[in-house]
């Protein structure tokens, strides 16, 4: 299983994936599922992958491979709509080429893309890319998207998470989302890809990749996890007919 989480934020895009993939309880094994695009001063472009991670790899191979050809790529696509569907289009093309007769329906060959980042004279975007290749656009009200196993970290960010959170905060704010996650599913591991991107730089940040043990996310998550025992302990107490 996999978790990602992707913002676009009035001050700049945030990302986060996780890197533990499994077969079942004996084949679990670490793979990148963030990778960066771009070209410094012009443009970023920041995917995230979940789902079958053959198709997932197959794609982003394919997109890296032709940065350097003729037709259209990534490097050169005018706007992040563009990217978007150019990723669905390989996204089917490998698909429609690994589905070899025989191959049975239990089989899900699919994967699913959050498509990040910022072109020059436009401003930035997130899509979330379904497996069936077709996508839809975050806006100032619906911020972020989720891929994977999303349902641990959601309410994290529905109670805590706007379109004018600061970029520090909605940083903190993903890494206590995938801390919830981790705890609660033992199929979403470490370490995590971060990466943040301030708006209008057009910069291809390095990103930081969090290992077990990291002091920071050691920090966070457990003054986190103190406060809310200390939070639940200074709740009004409850009227003795709820105890009845």
């Amino acid at each position: 299983m996999t978790y990602c989480v992707a913002m676009n934020l009035a001050d700049g895009l945030v990302f986060v994936s996780d890197s533990r993939t499994n077969a079942g309880v004996d084949h679990i094994a670490t793979f990148r599922k963030l990778y960066r695009f771009g070209i410094p001063g012009e443009r970023l472009i920041v995917l995230q992958t979940a789902g079958n991670l053959a198709t997932s790899q197959a794609v982003v191979s394919l997109l890296r491979h032709r940065l350097t050809g003729e037709g259209i790529h990534l490097n050169n696509v005018p706007t992040l709509f563009a990217a978007a569907r150019l990723v669905g289009e390989t996204m089917r093309e490998v698909v429609a080429h690994d589905s070899a007769p025989g191959t049975g329906p239990e089989i899900d060959m699919t994967s699913s893309f959050l498509i990040g980042g910022q072109i020059a004279g436009e401003e930035p975007e997130l899509y979330n890319l379904y497996p069936q290749g077709n996508f839809i656009c975050a806006t100032t009200d619906t911020p972020y998207f989720q891929i994977g196993e999303s349902k641990y970290g959601k309410p994290i960010l529905d109670r805590a998470l706007s379109y004018t959170t600061s970029l520090d905060l909605a940083m903190r704010c993903a890494l206590i989302s995938f801390d919830s996650t981790i705890r609660s599913n033992l199929s979403v591991g470490m370490p995590l890809d971060l990466m943040v991107y301030r708006k209008d730089s057009l910069e291809l940040p390095a990103g930081h990749r969090i290992t077990e043990g990291d002091p920071y996310f050691e920090a966070i998550r457990e003054q986190w996890c103190s406060n809310l025992r200390h939070l639940l302990k200074e709740l009004p107490t409850a009227p003795t007919f709820y105890l009845d």
